[in-house]
């Protein structure tokens, strides 16, 4: 049976390759979205079109969610990442409108209706802050039980963040989110983002054989990633584009592209002044907590490079 799952989002660049991924690999029971990259509108409008270019128009709800954070403190520090992903956060291309438009209800509300639907059935892929979810898990704690798997693409394991030394963007944004999400219980495997730097980069020759598909996916890929290609040679000294939500989406559709994880106890910051949303993973055992999270710590890069590949060829 095809696993079902939602996916929780703030769609903008390797968000959309996700989404692509997902929709290739699941049953996607729904979209929501998060406040995160790029301007909320704008991110609902990059869901729906993703939607219509993998050829399931209308067949995919969206959901708007929480556009801030949980804590005004986590919205006084909120930015958004145009200089990563372009204006409208595909890469400057600015799409036209797709035709289907975002349902009336909250994300929260549906993600809530869903797992009560499908009990142990749904799990959640989160690509974005983790307010949505949090927010879900305060209205109704009962659901915790009863969702299969929590997938985040967030944190890091020991290593630099993305956004400020300490921290990865999805935690930075709502710290006190991903608090309420990782110690609720919830069967959860985190991607951390050293393992996009590691695994998911995209360099130019593969940017060059994506091209040569020609086909509708390999050049809506190419076309989203413009501007993140260019940020990540000038900031990040990659040389290619980072795909860390389409790395969390691989390795839930196919757990054996996570060669090696381990179980730790995960925790995030919420108050430092130079540390905020940074991610504690005890290696060592050394706080002596049950652990809670399994932290993914190596990938066969062949393996999601050939998932990735498959997705954008059959998109056509």
């Amino acid at each position: 049976m095809t696993k079902r799952i939602i996916i929780d989002t703030d769609t903008a660049g390797d968000d959309t390759i996700a989404l692509l991924t997902a929709l290739h690999n699941f049953k996607v029971e729904g979209v929501t979205i998060t406040g995160g990259n790029v301007q909320f509108d704008q991110q609902v409008e990059n869901a729906l079109y993703t939607i219509q270019v993998a050829g399931k128009g209308g067949q995919v709800p969206v959901y708007k969610g929480y556009e801030r954070p949980i804590f005004a403190i986590g919205e006084e520090q909120h930015v958004t990442v145009e200089d990563v992903h372009g204006k409208d956060g595909m890469g400057d291309s600015f799409f036209e409108k797709a035709i289907q438009r975002p349902e009336s209800g909250h994300a929260v509300d549906f993600i809530i209706e869903k797992v009560k639907e499908f009990p142990g059935e749904i799990s959640l892929c989160a690509i974005a802050p983790l307010t949505n979810i949090a927010m879900a898990i305060k209205k109704e704690p009962f659901i915790v039980q009863d969702i299969a798997h929590l997938y985040i693409m967030g944190g890091t394991n020991n290593a630099l963040g993305n956004i400020t030394p300490a921290a990865e963007y999805n935690f930075w944004v709502d710290p006190e989110a991903a608090k309420i999400v990782l110690h609720s219980g919830i069967p959860i495997t985190m991607v951390g983002w050293e393992m996009c730097t590691r695994y998911s980069v995209m360099d130019d020759d593969d940017h060059e054989e994506i091209a040569a598909l020609g086909t509708k996916g390999s050049e809506f890929f190419i076309n989203v990633n413009r501007v993140v290609k260019k940020f990540n040679k000038e900031v990040h000294r990659l040389n290619g584009t980072t795909h860390p939500d389409t790395l969390l989406v691989a390795i839930a559709a196919d757990p054996s592209i996570m060669t090696q994880s381990s179980h730790y106890y995960v925790d995030v910051e919420t108050v430092g002044n130079l540390t905020r949303g940074y991610s504690l993973v005890d290696i060592n055992h050394r706080l002596g907590k049950k652990p809670n999270v399994r932290v993914c710590e190596a990938v066969d890069r062949t393996a999601f490079k050939d998932m990735l590949l498959t997705v954008l060829r059959e998109i056509d």
